[in-house]
């Protein structure tokens, strides 16, 4: 899942990109008002974080010309404008939520879930496929009712993996989904986290089969080839 943090502080679009891609996500930050709706526009995010005073484009012009286009983007605004008159007006606009500054690292991170899952799965987060269980709110992965220990990065290719079940997933696809704009993850990367994958998926009833010159097919080991 991919995360924008509009945000022209430095200190504060850091901290909040080190804890976000901790929790697993793709996180891109733009630090002017212009670079974000440009990235919204060419770009597909599950949330965007949105500070308002912004250069070169104030975040409640972002935040209308997202939603004149029809985006549907879940954008949580996070900002020192705390005038109730501020809160309705991002609101009206068509924000998600609303947090200001100062605030509580782990309280927004709750609310960014809420607000993917709901955007992405309504209220359902749970990807299932044999024994294996993933609930992509909470960043973690299950068989049967034992937890896996996955890191952020394996967690990411299995959901891109589980939300394309029985079809064919590219290298390309897999590197997309999981890489920010700025940084990017080679081929050989997907392959570590798919052998990794496949020795702490053996008891689940999944395989991943690598379809050569393709990609990689998650399926049940009783459709496995």
């Amino acid at each position: 899942m991919r995360i924008l943090i509009v945000e022209d502080d430095p200190a504060l679009a850091d901290g909040l990109a080190r804890s976000l891609t901790r929790a697993g996500y793709a996180v891109d930050c733009a630090t002017d008002g212009a670079m974000a709706n440009t990235l919204l526009q060419d770009a597909v995010y599950d949330l965007a974080i949105l500070d308002l005073g912004l250069p070169k484009m104030d975040g409640t012009e972002i935040l209308r010309r997202l939603r004149q286009r029809g985006g549907k983007t879940p954008v949580l605004v996070l900002t020192a404008r705390d005038a109730v008159e501020d809160r309705v007006s991002g609101l009206d606009l068509g924000a998600d939520d609303y947090m200001t500054q100062p605030f509580n690292l782990s309280e927004l991170e709750a609310r960014a879930r809420a607000l993917i899952r709901r955007g992405q799965l309504g209220s359902n987060t749970a990807l299932a496929c044999a024994k294996l269980m993933l609930d992509t709110a909470a960043r973690r992965a299950y068989i049967e009712k034992t937890a896996l220990d996955l890191s952020a990065r394996e967690i990411g290719v299995l959901e891109v993996l589980m939300l394309r079940r029985h079809k064919v997933v590219s290298k390309e696809q897999i590197m997309e989904a999981l890489c920010q704009w700025d940084k990017d993850i080679g081929g050989n990367a997907i392959e570590v986290y798919i052998h990794r994958l496949r020795k702490k998926l053996e008891t689940s009833g999944v395989h991943i089969r690598t379809i050569r010159g393709l990609g990689y097919l998650l399926e049940e080991e009783s459709h496995a080839a």
